[in-house]
């Protein structure tokens, strides 16, 4: 765990902040977390008919953004907080605290008539790098593939980023990759290009695209939970200290089964196995 992460916990043991639970909850961040989180808000909010939330998505770092200058009581996170975004907000007296409510496989998506079925984590930074232009170097048809990237806010671009990218070096996405706004601006944009490869997480992935598996591996929720699928990763919500009354609560109800079955409902997948 990074050091800086390190020390905003432990001063979040001695820094509680303080949610009026008559407030309203603003929850932000990642858009993958968007929709089991929107799920979970709607129906908490229908057993506490007190409860005020507004949820929206903006992006992981945006979220952090919202979290430092007290926009928002819960960031949602599709990666960890950099060093960077702890000392804004420590900088700011807020101190954030990592809650993880969910797993989920960051999957490599191609158009559906794609005929290629996997490709592996070098292909992909080669892919992603400019090293390889053409879909015949992995076994598809002699055409260009055209990639499509994330933005710099997205926690998914940072994971990808860390993940495919950064292996063994600090290799940059090429500058001819097209850049999607959001998962849905992902979705349409290989869905929509023959030729084109992007990345999604696997709760976003559904029949308008093909899937591809990574180094022999599908994405699954047990290899989500073991690890074995190599671009599995947690989802988090943070709050500034430790949370109290609303933020609390739902935060409970979110890793308890019932809130990690709305998790499942939404295609990712839960924290642990959970009984029928």
């Amino acid at each position: 765990m990074k050091k800086m992460a390190m020390a905003a916990m432990a001063a979040a043991a001695i820094s509680v902040a303080s949610i009026a639970s008559a407030g309203q909850v603003v929850m932000d961040g990642s858009t993958t977390v968007l929709p089991f989180g929107q799920a979970a808000v709607e129906r908490y909010m229908k057993q506490h008919s007190g409860a005020k939330f507004s949820v929206s998505g903006t992006g992981t770092g945006n979220g952090f953004k919202s979290l430092a200058e007290g926009s928002a009581q819960i960031a949602n996170a599709s990666r960890f907080i950099k060093d960077s975004e702890v000392q804004n907000c420590l900088a700011k007296k807020v101190y954030p605290v990592p809650f993880a409510v969910a797993l989920d496989c960051i999957v490599p998506i191609v158009h559906k008539d794609n005929p290629v079925k996997g490709l592996t984590l070098a292909q992909l930074k080669n892919i992603y790098s400019g090293g390889i232009t053409n879909w015949k170097e992995v076994g598809g048809k002699d055409a260009p593939i055209v990639v499509v990237g994330r933005d710099t806010s997205s926690g998914t671009y940072g994971t990808w980023q860390e993940m495919v990218m950064d292996r063994g070096d600090k290799t940059r996405v090429t500058p001819k990759a097209q850049i999607a706004s959001s998962s849905g601006a992902m979705l349409a944009s290989v869905s929509e290009n023959k030729n084109a490869i992007g990345y999604e997480g696997m709760g976003y992935v559904n029949k308008s695209v093909k899937g591809l598996a990574v180094d022999g591996a599908a994405a699954t929720s047990a290899g989500a939970r073991s690890g074995k699928y190599p671009l599995s990763r947690f989802l988090y919500m943070f709050t500034n200290g430790w949370p109290q009354d609303d933020v609390l609560d739902f935060l409970l109800f979110m890793q308890s089964d019932e809130g990690q079955r709305i998790v499942n409902a939404s295609g990712f997948v839960s924290l642990r196995e959970l009984g029928k």
